[in-house]
């Protein structure tokens, strides 16, 4: 196979694609494989007037795949974007070639909403592929990269986004491989006498010298589809010393079982950065449970008006803008 990229079928777009708008320069990339096959996510970029981030999983498996696959995706960044709208988009997701100078990927398109923010995972290259290429993958580093061809959104003005040509934005995320620091919270809350279509905040915690909050939605957030919505946030971002920097976090947010030793979990890895996070929106999940499920009594995540919720955060890395 070489270290050409591929997928399941023949590359829309054999050999040097465009210059993208966005790189994501990723330093330790094994760091991602040793700690297990989470998807990382990258802090925002900026294109045709909304915010974008590339999701890469290292080790993505579908049916029929016999070994696993590097994929990327694209996301919307729902703040900013109106429910109802859809952004028929067309993109080009791609990995650096260092031999030759030129980005390999594939063309993909996609409709983007409130409520469908990820594009399909686009295959890449087979992992123990790169793993031995001098191409893609040099000094541990490789990097991943997009440039939006076409975004039209529908609308009740149906506003066509123009996507101009600009330099490209590139980003720099370093992994560590050793000495993380670790921290876990575990919050008690009682339904009991709450507002539960409000959010409900837990009490400030510290790891790694930040403070930190869990942001519920017992009923889920305005995205959601019959789930809780769960999700973390610094409790002060302006404890962040550069607004162009940021610190990527392994996340895993977790309901407990209270009667039997199955835990409901989810877990991540994002960048945190005055730049591209939010204290009223963090990172999580809209769909983090179903209600149906939360409200199983027999399920063992609600005990009568109380579920145990755990936050376990390890710092992995820092970012910053190149």
């Amino acid at each position: 196979m070489g270290n050409s990229c591929v997928t399941s079928k023949p590359p829309a777009l054999p050999g040097k694609t465009h210059d993208p708008a966005f790189e994501w320069k990723v330093y330790g990339f094994s760091s991602l494989i040793e700690r297990g096959a989470i998807s990382a996510t990258s802090a925002t970029f900026h294109c045709g007037g909304y915010k974008w981030f590339l999701q890469v999983t290292p080790m993505h498996k579908r049916s029929g795949d016999k070994v696993p696959y590097v994929a990327l995706d694209l996301a919307l960044n729902r703040i900013g974007f109106k429910s109802g709208y859809i952004m028929n988009a067309v993109f080009e997701l791609s990995m650096y070639n260092h031999s030759n100078g030129t980005h390999c990927g594939h063309r993909a398109s996609y409709s983007f909403s409130v409520k469908n923010t990820h594009s399909e995972k686009i295959r890449l290259i087979a992992l123990d592929e790169l793993l031995k290429s001098s191409d893609f993958l040099v000094d541990d580093s490789c990097v991943f990269a997009v440039r939006i061809l076409k975004a039209d959104v529908s609308s009740p003005k149906k506003n066509p986004v123009g996507i101009s040509k600009k330099p490209t934005t590139v980003q720099n995320l370093f992994l560590q491989k050793k000495e993380f620091i670790k921290g876990t919270y575990i919050w008690n809350c009682d339904f009991n006498s709450r507002d539960l279509k409000l959010p409900v905040l837990s009490p400030a915690f510290e790891v790694g010298g930040h403070k930190w909050i869990i942001n519920m939605h017992p009923l889920g957030d305005q995205y959601s589809t019959n789930s809780l919505s769960l999700f973390l946030h610094l409790n002060d971002l302006n404890e962040l010393p550069d607004p162009e920097s940021g610190m990527m976090i392994e996340l895993t947010l977790s309901i407990l079982n209270q009667k039997h030793e199955q835990h409901y979990a989810l877990a991540g890895r994002f960048v945190f950065s005055n730049a591209t996070t939010s204290q009223k929106v963090g990172w999580g999940w809209s769909n983090f449970i179903p209600l149906a499920t939360l409200n199983d009594l027999s399920r063992g995540y609600l005990v009568g008006s109380t579920c145990v919720l755990k936050a376990e955060i390890t710092m992995i890395g820092s970012s910053n803008n190149g």
